[in-house]
């Protein structure tokens, strides 16, 4: 009989090999727990994945918006310079044009400043060249007139008379300058 009741009950020493309660009792609690982190712990999961996601992708959108605006911001600064490059070439063309333009100016007034100032002193070596014929004919009328009165011996005193011999003594001067040398030299 002994024989028979080693049988029915388990035997003690196999730690191997768990009791039904105990099968019972752990796979009720695994069921809870993993009721618990079914409903609790995956939809905070889930919605942690899917926040991240979204971020991922936003960043990644965030970014081409970014590359675009600045291709567009490096486009528009290509244009404003090249802008800029041709303002700066039609300047120098509109400097060089005035330049030139205000040199032919200048040099226009200072023709007709110097034709001015020849004018003036071709008039007033004119007016100095009258002066200095009538002074010179008045002078030499007196000269003149002191050497006929030696000569002829009488006096000139006579005014008309004096002129008539000035006049006659400067026209015979005035014509022997404009003969020839030649002709001058024969006389």
């Amino acid at each position: 009989m002994h024989y028979h009741l080693a049988l029915v009950t388990p035997p003690q020493s196999e730690p191997l090999v768990p009791s039904w309660t105990e099968v019972i009792w752990g796979g009720i609690a695994f069921l809870i727990v993993f009721v618990v982190l079914w409903r609790v712990l995956l939809p905070r999961i889930t919605k942690v994945l899917a926040e991240r996601t979204d971020a991922i992708a936003g960043g990644i959108e965030r970014a081409d918006r970014a590359e675009k605006e600045a291709q567009r911001l490096a486009e528009q600064y290509r244009n404003q310079l090249e802008t800029a490059r041709h303002d700066a070439a039609r300047m120098r063309e509109e400097s060089k044009e005035e330049g030139a333009r205000i040199i032919a100016q200048m040099r226009e007034q200072a023709q007709a400043e110097a034709a001015r100032i020849m004018q003036t002193a071709q008039a007033q070596i004119a007016a100095d060249r009258q002066q200095a014929v009538a002074s010179l004919r008045a002078e030499v009328g007196t000269l003149a007139v002191e050497l006929a009165s030696k000569i002829v011996g009488e006096s000139l005193a006579d005014e008309a008379r004096q002129s008539r011999v000035v006049d006659r003594f400067l026209a015979e001067l005035e014509a022997s300058e404009g003969e020839p040398s030649g002709a001058r030299s024969s006389a």
